[in-house]
């Protein structure tokens, strides 16, 4: 779909990391110290429902300096949601994230739900997987994918959730480390403006 942000311009050095699924107490913390251990930004694209339950793990996002996008309230999948309870969902979850970044859970949205909610947000898709999500592979393997295929401009995806922490907390600094030494800089998304590539 023309219309979904899959990577940003490339300048030369810069990638944006993002993190799906949280805010979640004992990992969304542990990410936010890494980021700033490194002095790099990035973005996180946050579950209503966890973004009502943790409003200071919320702020500290924002205070110290990374976007937020909305990931709808429930974690819904769009293939399998009527376009309907899909929008009113979003839109509960987007009053409560403030973000206007959006990213469908899975992946999975429509070409109709693409097109009204492209009118609201900057719907934002990835172009690196890290497949923390997956219990079959370990966190070296995590970091792998995202090294073996990132580039200048690459939106790479993380999830700040219970199920990825063993995995994430692995490959995270992995890859900190290594764009560090390639002298690549992780940059939040910017939460306006953003056009398709």
């Amino acid at each position: 779909m023309k219309d979904l942000i899959w990577s940003m311009p490339d300048d030369g050095r810069s990638v944006y990391l993002t993190f799906d699924d949280g805010p979640t107490p004992g990992v969304t913390d542990k990410v936010l110290d890494l980021l700033a251990a490194y002095q790099v930004k990035a973005t996180f694209f946050c579950i209503g429902s966890n973004a009502e339950a943790h409003p200071e793990l919320m702020a500290r996002i924002r205070r110290e300096g990374h976007s937020i996008g909305d990931h709808t309230y429930d974690h819904l999948n769009g293939w399998k949601n009527s376009a309907f309870s899909y929008f009113r969902n979003v839109l509960r979850s987007q009053r409560i994230t403030r973000g206007t970044l959006f990213r469908p859970p899975y992946g999975r949205i429509t070409h109709q739900q693409a097109k009204v909610l492209g009118s609201r947000f900057d719907v934002v898709m990835w172009d690196v997987l890290s497949g923390d999500f997956d219990t079959a592979i370990d966190g070296a393997q995590c970091a792998r994918n995202v090294l073996r295929n990132w580039r200048a401009g690459s939106i790479i995806v993380f999830h700040d959730s219970l199920k990825a922490e063993v995995r994430l907390m692995t490959a995270l600094p992995l890859v900190l480390e290594q764009l560090a030494e390639c002298g690549f800089v992780a940059r939040s998304l910017p939460e306006r403006g953003i056009r398709p590539r």
